[in-house]
């Protein structure tokens, strides 16, 4: 007897004994911490090669003039805070921009849905100050502003906050990936740099 036949076999046995026994309770009492820590965050963050900037709300547009070069263009979810924006940039509205455009902008500025301090990620969720999720993808810099509050310490904090039908995205870092020899390559299939604005 092969191991096909042993396995297929098995698989008889158990259609013929007459279906899937019912669902198994799987236990949901995961280990939550009661403080999120900016501090765990922000290294986490640096690991990943992540820059974070700790700014107030009134120095988001400063910030962002010192990362965005003068006269650079950023693309903006239709939602995104106008005041966070330097004069120092043209903002590009995303109302339907094609891939083109949205890959050729110096940049992009969004907010974020929640961010998780003990594995260094922030996860968006597609609304209207965070955008489609091609603009995380194609610019080169991605600028991402996280308020304290959004801040959880674990991935089951961050689940319970966000909404499962959305179109979520988790970064913790820049794009990066590396070859056969272990080589970092970053910006291969996203931005290879990456700000975070870190907000009281």
């Amino acid at each position: 007897m092969t191991s096909r036949d042993l396995v297929l076999g098995r698989l008889r046995a158990a259609l013929a004994a007459g279906g899937p026994a019912d669902p198994v309770p799987v236990p949901r009492d995961y280990r939550r911490a009661a403080d999120a820590d900016l501090d765990q965050l922000t290294q986490r963050l640096t690991d990943y090669r992540a820059h974070v900037h700790r700014v107030t709300e009134a120095g988001v547009a400063d910030a962002i003039a010192d990362i965005v070069p003068a006269g650079g263009t950023v693309v903006v979810p239709s939602g995104l805070a106008p005041t966070w924006l330097p004069p120092t940039v043209t903002a590009l509205p995303d109302d339907g921009l094609d891939h083109a455009r949205i890959g050729a902008a110096d940049g992009v500025v969004t907010a974020a849905a929640v961010a998780i301090a003990q594995t260094g990620t922030v996860v968006l969720d597609g609304s209207p100050d965070q955008g489609r999720r091609v603009l995380s993808l194609l610019p080169d810099l991605h600028v991402c502003v996280v308020r304290a509050d959004q801040v959880v310490a674990t991935v089951p904090e961050a689940l319970q906050r966000l909404t499962p039908h959305r179109p979520l995205t988790w970064i913790s870092g820049p794009s990066a990936t590396s070859d056969i020899e272990l080589i970092r390559v970053e910006g291969v299939h996203g931005p290879r740099r990456l700000h975070i604005l870190l907000l009281p």
